[in-house]
């Protein structure tokens, strides 16, 4: 791609002002703006978000979410060059988090008002160290996968939280196992860039799952099995603006065909010590908010964008809300800088106080996704979803309150019990119990039920037969 004129950027902002789609040349040359540029960039990203949350009656909204970490394993088989995650099995205790510590973690974030269960973990770690494979036969799995689920439905059950899944790279069969007992799951494009992964000395190089076609074929599993995904890019790691703006166009292309995935993460590179790229620039904050304002720009208003709190200061987010960019569903998950607790909101709160924003917590599944005429929440884990929701009646508008369509409503104090299924280990495939067909609604020993014939209606008074 050729270097960017003054005259191809102002032709970029012009056709992004008039609402003209872009192309993916387009996108490179606006991710280079800069001082005056940048701020007109930022105003027109800022009235796309403005009017997709005007569309879905919440305008001035940021949402952020009360979730738990679970750190089920740190162990991985990638080698990415600028990760402080994963680790090696000498300086763990043990390769994998016990299903009770895993439990015992999320019942304490439920104990602070946490709603979301996120599970962190590295790919595939049996496939590479010997010690993770021999901790999952010990206890009777086959995999970390099989793991996972089996602690998700732990969670799920015995402490109401629901599980956001981040297993790295899934098969279609994979997918299909872990849709019932999580109402999401994630896994970052990070970069459409091949080269980044196949030549020596990149980012991802050594790393079997980091591939761009895996990933992407991941993503579009996903959608076919109807699954509410996250994703999103990873900026600074030595990709050029033509091969960023093509990882946005990827994703927007799988988004559009299937229509799965609910939010977009724009994560910005930080050096970290103990890395691999402990000495590689970090992408400057002007470059972070142009990214951001692009992301908005091709994704579209009604895509929920996020970039995360955890990785920038104070003064940054505020410049993020400021430039009306990222807002509502990019500022989203400031609740995570809190770790977990019920001081989320109050301290999300401090952080945007003195900004006309409306504050409000969002669940892992988004009601766009909800009501949509293919539901894309597995009915099992759609029912969990559905019992945090407050009561129907009795409600009142305010700031502290969970986002479940187009009003704010305050939370029921018995969400996590709150018409809980009476029978769960059915709806998740492990212990099927046998289905009364047809006598779930009568009195046993009743006798067979009479079916209806044209005219009963009229002859018995509009009674129905044998009542009074």
């Amino acid at each position: 791609m050729r270097e960017p004129t003054d005259t191809s950027l102002r032709r970029a902002l012009r056709r992004a002002g008039d609402g003209r789609a872009l192309d993916v040349t387009e996108a490179a040359v606006l991710l280079d703006a800069r001082a005056a540029a940048l701020d007109e960039l930022l105003a027109v990203a800022g009235a796309v978000r403005d009017a997709g949350l005007a569309d879905t009656g919440r305008p001035g909204v940021v949402t952020y979410s009360k979730k738990v970490f679970v750190p089920l394993t740190r162990l991985c088989r990638d080698r990415c060059h600028y990760c402080t995650f994963a680790t090696v099995p000498h300086r763990l205790p043990a390769a994998y988090l016990e299903r009770d510590e895993v439990v015992a973690i999320a019942a304490a974030g439920a104990a602070q008002g946490c709603k979301e269960a996120l599970f962190t973990l590295g790919d595939r770690p049996e496939e590479r160290w010997p010690q993770a494979r021999a901790w999952l036969e010990e206890r009777g799995y086959s995999s970390t996968v099989d793991y996972l689920r089996a602690c998700a439905i732990a969670v799920l059950e015995e402490t109401g939280l629901l599980p956001h899944l981040n297993p790295g790279v899934l098969s279609w069969a994979e997918l299909q196992r872990l849709k019932p007992v999580a109402p999401s799951m994630g896994m970052m494009l990070e970069t459409s860039a091949t080269r980044l992964w196949s030549d020596p000395g990149g980012p991802h190089y050594g790393s079997p799952d980091k591939e761009p076609a895996v990933r992407l074929r991941v993503l579009e599993d996903a959608g076919r099995v109807g699954v509410p995904f996250t994703t999103g890019i990873l900026i600074g790691i030595g990709e050029t603006l033509a091969e960023r703006a093509e990882s946005l166009f990827a994703i927007r292309r799988v988004a559009r065909e299937y229509g799965h995935i609910q939010e977009v993460i724009v994560q910005n590179f930080r050096a970290k010590p103990g890395t691999a790229m402990h000495g590689a620039a970090e992408p400057g904050d002007d470059e972070f908010r142009c990214t951001v304002a692009v992301a908005r720009v091709v994704l579209g208003p009604r895509m929920h964008i996020q970039a995360p709190p955890n990785l920038s200061d104070p003064a940054q987010r505020l410049r993020l809300l400021e430039a009306a960019v990222p807002g509502a569903d990019a500022v989203p998950r400031a609740g995570e800088v809190a770790g977990h607790g019920g001081a989320h909101h109050a301290r999300a709160q401090d952080g945007y106080r003195g900004h006309a924003r409306t504050l409000v917590h969002a669940l892992p599944v988004w009601p766009r996704r909800r009501r949509a005429p293919r539901p894309h929440a597995h009915r099992s884990a759609a029912r969990h979803a559905r019992a945090g929701r407050p009561p129907r009646r009795g409600r009142r508008r305010s700031q502290q309150s969970v986002y479940w369509g187009r009003h704010s409503r305050r939370p029921h104090s018995n969400a996590d019990t709150w018409r809980r299924p009476g029978c769960v280990h059915s709806q998740h495939g492990d212990a099927r119990a046998p289905r009364r067909s047809g006598a779930r609604h009568r009195r046993r020993g009743a006798g067979p039920r009479r079916r209806r014939k044209r005219g009963d209606h009229h002859r018995d008074g509009g009674r129905r037969p044998g009542r009074d």
